[in-house]
């Protein structure tokens, strides 16, 4: 276990344990911290698994960080090695409250813990199995549950129906808009990392190459539209996954490979999404999309299936198309690639206004210390 403190204060304190830092629980972890400043309360976070890192820690915007650094075969069955030393952890603070992410931690904090726990769940079907279903029975006295979507709450609230809806509600993942705005390359100085030509009219995919993301209906819509689109037009994909050959194969089925880069996965690939002319979300399902958010704040015109969380984040029908609807998806294209200077400008400002008003860390702090799960716990902390 390693430790990394910043000085702690008296009073009450507020207990985070994620899961793992990797891709975007890091900043996850920010997010939730965030809500508690300016509060009266002290940030713990807790890295049930990966190994201790500085940079984690810096970014994680707690008081104290931890890192208990467990393997996966640490945290399976009944995990009383995790369970015991969160039981510690806890015992040197006065905790009023355990944020847990995902179904192990949830797990973890409401044995090893008296305390008021609300779990946040960042996927759908974390309730489908039985033993699930009978662990969030045996804790809802002090167990409240957050959805990161509308469209993930309605999952939980379908698997737990006897639960009171005040004790399943969604809270919307944010960002940092304004450092995340500040951290962006150019769009000509993004496609230079990226390799791209400066005049191309660039559409975009960030995600795993897995069956989750259909990329395959994101390669079809582009077979389909590529003859609509400016001379050059490419497709760049970002990401790694199990997929990658089956993606290239389809690909060439299609007749466009020499139009499509897979580019791999790309560090901090938020920085560069300035090069893109419009970011297409063709998930199954997506529980939230975070990508969505990041291209918004770059500036970039969005389209997604209209399933999961996406339309939550879009909120514009007409940016939305059918999931596996690759002729729609390819309409969505050909439209974009025709707006003028100007519509991409209003576009570009809509999005932004909308990110501060309802994506942002201050909007979503309002959203949280609101809720009656959140309230009979800390009361009026924004008091």
């Amino acid at each position: 276990m390693l430790l990394a403190r910043r000085v702690v204060s008296r009073g009450d304190h507020i207990l985070q344990f994620c899961h793992c830092y990797y891709g975007p629980f890091g900043d996850v972890a920010r997010q939730y911290a965030e809500l508690f400043r300016g509060t009266p309360y002290k940030v713990t976070t807790v890295y049930l698994t990966e190994p201790p890192s500085a940079e984690v820690a810096e970014q994680s915007a707690s008081e104290r960080v931890v890192f208990l650094n467990y393997s996966s075969d640490d945290v399976g069955g009944l995990k009383l090695g995790p369970i015991r030393a969160l039981r510690k952890i806890v015992a040197e603070h006065d905790f009023r409250l355990v944020l847990a992410h995902r179904f192990k931690p949830i797990y973890i904090a409401c044995w090893a813990t008296g305390l008021p726990v609300i779990g946040v769940h960042h996927a759908f079907g974390d309730y489908d199995r039985l033993s699930h279903r009978l662990f969030a029975r045996f804790f809802s006295n002090r167990l409240g549950l957050l959805g990161v979507s509308d469209s993930v709450r309605d999952d939980i609230r379908r698997n737990l129906p006897g639960w009171p809806a005040t004790r399943i509600e969604t809270l919307h993942n944010r960002i940092d808009v304004d450092a995340v705005r500040s951290g962006l390359y150019s769009p000509q100085a993004a496609r230079e990392v990226l390799g791209l030509p400066s005049d191309a009219f660039i559409v975009a995919n960030v995600g795993r190459l897995h069956p989750d993301k259909d990329q395959a209906t994101l390669l079809r819509g582009f077979a389909r539209a590529r003859a609509h689109l400016p001379p050059g037009a490419l497709l760049v994909i970002l990401g790694t996954g199990r997929l990658e050959r089956t993606l290239k194969a389809l690909a060439n089925e299609l007749g466009i490979a020499e139009y499509v880069r897979f580019l791999g996965q790309v560090p901090d690939a938020r920085r560069l999404f300035a090069a893109f002319d419009l970011f297409a979300l063709s998930s199954d399902h997506e529980p939230f999309g975070m990508v969505l958010l990041e291209a918004m704040a770059a500036g970039v015109p969005v389209i997604a299936t209209n399933c999961g969380g996406a339309p939550e984040v879009v909120a514009d029908v007409q940016a939305l198309f059918p999931l596996g609807d690759d002729e729609a998806l390819a309409r969505l294209m050909v439209e974009r690639a025709s707006w003028s200077v100007e519509i991409r400008a209003q576009t570009a400002e809509h999005n932004l206004k909308r990110l501060y008003e309802h994506f942002s860390d201050e909007a979503v702090r309002s959203a949280f210390f609101e809720l009656s799960m959140v309230r009979k716990v800390l009361g009026n902390a924004l008091a």
